[in-house]
């Protein structure tokens, strides 16, 4: 009889286990996620949004990448040796790394694909990345051609690359999507299309593209050819291509949608409470930049005014509301310097805690720049893109900037894709901007305003500043780089060159059910090994 009991409940457990087991292969095949509206480009190369890279990273694998824990590990490189003054980067490639089609990733990709981002007739925005390989700098000024950069396949899987000097974060630039193996007959026989289709989307990553719909969704599944395929938890990642944040916040609540970015952020409080609000603390910073090709704001006083004239704390308490802290000065938290904190170690150049004073002194140099009250100024375009919380922030900086110095801001709102276009353009008086950093030093952020930057879209110059960063950029001893980054930032913000606004936290929307994200600091979140329980 007790014999007969424990075969009858194991069958039971048997049944229980089936059926789990069976419920489980079901569910957890498809994850699907909210991120952003339609993307201006997936090319690697080419693409500048943050958001977007979330989505060629895991169409595409660069020869180094993070584990679930943030170390860098091996990719499409199996390993890699490092001469003895660390200059010299030898990658040794998997053999089994393929692209999706089934054919094979040689070093040739990689050569194809660096030249081709520092080439000037690509127009890489992205290219001043590169600018640590030698002669990549003057291949970018076209004062060499791309032939002479500082990579070279030894052979099929053998890759090598030349610094111009010991660079301690090369290993992530190369994890970096901008440094993702593109395929040149896919390139060369379709031109700016290629990214457009399934079909001529060939990635070399765990996952490929299978549907593309415009403004509606983009559709990765298993990559069968993978090197790792085996160890990829889902079979399909749907990300939805919606800005909506109410619907978005339907969808997480009846599980129609796994893991969301916009939501809106007025009952956070209430969401916290449900357990689906995920705050991950990220080193970023969220602010304006202005257009110094515009005669009213050529006048550094005008600048400094309006930076003055908003109440930092005021937006981090009662329309943010995840834990951000107020930005006195532009590299955010997080950010390594000699010893300690760069961020801590610099101290704020604006007092953020001080608003009254604040605004004193943004009417006293309003009227100093000949426009007492606001008296005679003109309106100022603010340009945003038409996500909740830059609109929720825009609308409060109107009122300050109005309330304070009688100045009236226009917000001009885009969707994703034409913002980031009418940025590129220089069509914008104030433009909000959010920058994550991409490795770990000061550099990241600092280089953005040299001005020969492709991303000094406010056209900031400087001529002290831009020999600070060429200093920080090229010398081997970090007290000196340090130090002068320290006082390119003291340039930067003494020139009001840019508004800062708040030190990000990124606020999502996660599923109880939803296990196995990978968050990091860049907010490049990975789903490689997410499910559902």
């Amino acid at each position: 009889m007790f014999k007969k009991i424990i075969t009858a409940n194991l069958l039971m457990l048997l049944i229980i286990f089936t059926s789990c087991t069976k419920k489980e292969i079901t569910t957890n095949n498809e994850i699907i996620i909210n991120l952003a509206p339609e993307p201006l480009t997936m090319d690697p190369t080419l693409n500048t949004d943050n958001l977007t890279m979330i989505y060629i990273l895991h169409a595409f694998e660069g020869l180094t990448k993070k584990d679930a824990n943030n170390k860098i590990i091996g990719g499409a490189a199996k390993s890699w040796d490092i001469n003895d003054d660390g200059t010299v980067y030898t990658f040794h490639l998997r053999t089994n790394a393929k692209w999706n089609d089934g054919k094979n990733l040689t070093a040739k990709d990689f050569v194809y694909t660096w030249r081709r981002a520092v080439d000037p007739k690509t127009a890489n925005k992205y290219s001043f990345y590169f600018e640590v390989i030698k002669n990549a700098k003057d291949i970018i000024e076209s004062k060499k051609t791309i032939e002479e950069l500082g990579v070279k396949a030894i052979d099929d899987y053998t890759f090598e690359v030349t610094l111009n000097y010991p660079t301690a974060y090369f290993l992530e630039l190369a994890a970096y999507p901008p440094f993702y193996p593109v395929r040149e007959d896919i390139i060369n026989k379709y031109g700016d299309e290629w990214s457009l289709k399934p079909a001529t989307y060939i990635g070399n990553g765990a996952f490929k593209m299978t549907e593309r719909n415009t403004d509606k969704n983009i559709i990765l599944e298993r990559n069968t050819n993978y090197w790792n395929n085996q160890n990829i938890k889902p079979d399909k990642l749907t990300f939805l291509l919606m800005e909506e944040p109410n619907t978005s916040l339907a969808g997480v609540l009846e599980e129609s949608i796994h893991f969301a970015k916009p939501f809106p952020r007025n009952n956070i409080e209430s969401l916290k409470q449900k357990g689906i609000v995920h705050i991950v603390p990220v080193a970023a910073s969220y602010y304006y930049r202005f257009n110094l090709n515009k005669e009213i704001l050529k006048d550094n006083r005008i600048r400094k005014a309006l930076s003055l004239a908003i109440d930092r704390e005021y937006i981090v308490k009662s329309i943010t509301k995840c834990g951000e802290s107020p930005a006195g000065s532009f590299v955010p938290f997080g950010i390594n310097d000699v010893y300690g904190d760069f961020r801590e170690n610099g101290g704020e150049h604006i007092k953020t805690k001080e608003y009254q004073n604040n605004i004193a002194e943004a009417k006293k140099l309003l009227a100093e720049a000949g426009y007492p009250d606001g008296k005679n100024f003109p309106v100022l375009d603010l340009l945003i893109a038409t996500r909740e919380f830059d609109i929720n922030i825009a609308d409060a900086v109107q009122s300050m900037i109005k309330e304070n110095l009688n100045i009236d801001v226009r917000i001009v709102k885009h969707e994703w894709a034409s913002y980031l276009q009418n940025m590129y353009d220089k069509n914008f008086d104030i433009a909000v901007y959010l920058w994550y950093a991409d490795y770990n030093d000061p550099i990241n952020f600092l280089n953005l305003f040299k001005s020969d930057s492709p991303n000094n879209y406010g056209s900031y110059s400087n001529n002290t500043y831009n020999q600070y960063i060429d200093i920080a950029s090229t010398n081997k001893d970090n007290n000196i780089r340090m130090k002068a980054m320290h006082d390119a930032e003291n340039i930067l913000m003494n020139d009001n060159a840019i508004i800062p606004i708040y030190f990000y936290s990124e606020a999502l929307l996660v599923s109880p059910k939803l296990k196995g994200v990978e968050y990091d600091s860049q907010g490049l979140y990975r789903f490689f090994n997410a499910y559902l329980e």
